[in-house]
């Protein structure tokens, strides 16, 4: 009967069904053939999202769409811009720049490349910068935005497993830093061959005025990030404290938002959490089915049979992960494969912290693998360029994205460094 669920499902995503609907579908027709009282439903989906550290996601989504909004984007692009803007290629280092600050309100790549690229594409193709090129750099620097905390699939993985959202969040630090500085690199070396523009050198008065313009929302991400670490309140308790900071923020600093943006921005966040919510009910029904039918020990033993050396293990996970990740929504390839990997993972006796930042790092790198990667149709789309033209650009960028991959992989210390350091 699994054949009906699995086969039903790959079916749903050929022909292009979210995958909430490809999920509901595929479970509600296994049910039906395994002859199982569909009451077992709304069981499942309610079970699946009836966790209190789940309430922190529709929080976070509206925190990040008020500052968004607020005109936080402008100015994190001016700051990167007054930073480096005045290196060869400057432009698209602060396109990079701008998605390591933008990470920590955001924390999802989707909305990173829309929010962030709507403004660099067109204005570094504006400058001179070539069309694909811009859209790559993009739809790459947006990567890191799940990976630095605060970050949404970093709260799902914890809830997924039993692991502190704190721990997860300084576990994502380092990497993310060393995937944004990574990218900023390969960046600075494209721009150099190719001779792009630079900008004039700012002032430090201009630099400091930017630094000013940015601080409320860089204020924030720390209050958020310490609040949780330092125990002064959960995850959840910090998505309200970060709504009504970014409320306070975008009406009395920045003065962008009134109450008809409010509502809008408001409507729209309860549309984007409510899919997010149906899926995650969805995605607990599927695992309780993968569950029931016994697949994830088939899978644990299957891998650990063909080796029991952790290095092969993480490759062949990796490789897995990487697959998955072009062409399904990171969140839904969390909730199907985490908790199934993890158990593997602790097997072979890596540390599941480290394993969570693996997981996460490889599905983002997916997100920009040709020729699905889900960002990299974003960023074209804005760009106007087509997706074979993007994904040829943005091959440096992949390459050393798995270069990272494979640091962080065969290093622990780069991800559990500072969770050690500050917590244990």
């Amino acid at each position: 009967m699994i054949w009906v669920l699995i086969m039903l499902f790959i079916v749903c995503l050929l022909l292009r069904f979210p995958i909430a609907f490809a999920l509901g579908i595929s479970c509600v027709a296994y049910l039906i053939a395994a002859g199982i009282p569909l009451t077992v439903v709304p069981m499942k989906i309610y079970s699946g999202i009836d966790v209190f550290v789940l309430l922190s996601i529709p929080g976070f989504i509206l925190t990040g769409n008020l500052m968004n909004q607020g005109g936080l984007t402008e100015k994190i692009i001016g700051f990167c811009n007054h930073l480096i803007g005045h290196v060869r290629g400057g432009l698209a280092l602060a396109n990079i720049g701008a998605s390591m600050l933008f990470a920590g309100i955001s924390g999802t790549a989707i909305s990173d490349t829309a929010s962030i690229g709507s403004v660099m594409i067109p204005a570094m193709k504006k400058e001179g910068y070539d069309a694909a090129f811009s859209c790559a750099v993009t739809a790459s620097s947006s990567t890191v935005g799940p990976i630095i905390p605060p970050s949404v699939p970093m709260i799902i993985a914890a809830t997924l497993s039993g692991l502190s959202v704190g721990k997860l969040f300084l576990a994502g630090a380092l990497p993310g830093l060393l995937l944004g500085v990574s990218l900023m690199l390969v960046t600075y070396f494209i721009s150099v061959k190719r001779k792009y523009p630079k900008l004039e050198k700012s002032s430090l008065k201009q630099i400091f005025k930017g630094f000013l313009d940015t601080f409320w929302s860089l204020l924030m991400t720390f209050i958020i990030l310490f609040g949780i670490i330092g125990g002064v309140f959960t995850p959840t308790e910090a998505s309200i404290i970060a709504v009504l900071y970014a409320l306070l923020v975008g009406t009395l600093v920045y003065r962008r938002l009134n109450l008809k943006k409010i509502i809008v921005i408001t409507l729209d966040s309860m549309k984007t959490s409510a899919s997010l919510m149906v899926l995650i009910g969805f995605a607990n029904l599927f695992g309780w089915i993968l569950i029931v039918e016994q697949l994830p020990q088939l899978i644990s033993s299957e891998i650990i049979n063909f080796s029991q050396n952790k290095y092969v293990v993480l490759l062949l996970i990796n490789l897995l992960l990487i697959f998955v990740g072009t062409f399904m929504e990171t969140i839904a390839a969390l909730l199907i494969l985490f908790p199934i990997l993890l158990k593997v993972a602790i097997a072979v006796e890596v540390d599941p912290i480290h394993f969570a930042v693996i997981a996460l790092l490889n599905l983002m790198i997916g997100l920009t693998t040709p020729p699905l990667g889900i960002c990299l149709f974003v960023s074209s789309s804005i760009g106007k360029v087509s997706i074979t033209k993007v994904s040829r650009a943005g091959l440096p960028f992949l390459l050393v994205s798995l270069i990272v991959l494979v640091l962080v992989t065969l290093i622990p210390q780069i991800s559990l460094f500072l969770p050690k350091l500050l917590i244990d």
